[in-house]
């Protein structure tokens, strides 16, 4: 193994004790004022966005994604397969999702419209750390994202976390894919 894999192992190992070490009622706070955050910026004018359903301790998504949905943007979620690819896949109705083995919902691939990267405009990213000084997150080590953003070419990426996840000089790899910002409760980097 590698140095940078002990320090990357470490590392969202504190990233995710920062996530965990907020009590639910200010995670979910801080996760209302983060989704806020993007509404109110001129990025969420997107047409096309692609987002997540949120696993246990990461920033709730949910409020984010309803604004969407029921102001008219078309709103796809990620399917990934183990190869290693990950799809954004738009489903056609409320019903074409299904629930995965972490308990989060995901669209049904057959069920769903496979929207191109170069179509999507805005893609909200999870992450488990983060440097906000060199916009850069690590996630939780499959690469499904690292493999998958320099393909939405035209795209505003946007990570989002909680301030307890901030890591100044997080270790990074070539194969990371930088960010174009990071939004917390307390800033935008």
């Amino acid at each position: 193994m590698s140095q940078g894999y002990d320090v990357k192992k470490m590392q969202r190992k504190a990233g995710k004790q920062g996530r965990e070490g907020l009590d639910k009622t200010e995670a979910a706070r801080f996760s209302r004022i983060i989704a806020e955050k993007l509404i109110a910026s001129g990025y969420a004018s997107a047409g096309l966005i692609f987002s997540y359903q949120s696993f246990p301790g990461e920033v709730d998504t949910a409020f984010f994604n309803e604004w969407a949905a029921s102001n008219g943007k078309r709103l796809a979620y990620p399917v990934c397969h183990e190869d290693g690819r990950m799809l954004a896949a738009l489903p056609n109705s409320p019903e074409d999702f299904e629930v995965g083995k972490f308990g989060i919902k995901f669209p049904v691939e057959n069920r769903s419209q496979i929207i191109p990267p170069s179509e999507i405009e805005l893609v909200i990213v999870p992450c488990v750390a983060f440097d906000g000084k060199r916009k850069m997150r690590i996630g939780m080590g499959a690469g499904y994202y690292d493999r998958y953003l320099p393909q939405c070419e035209k795209a505003v990426k946007i990570a989002v976390a909680f301030e307890a996840q901030h890591i100044e000089g997080l270790w990074t790899d070539p194969w990371d894919a930088p960010l174009d910002f990071v939004v917390t409760e307390k800033s935008w980097y």
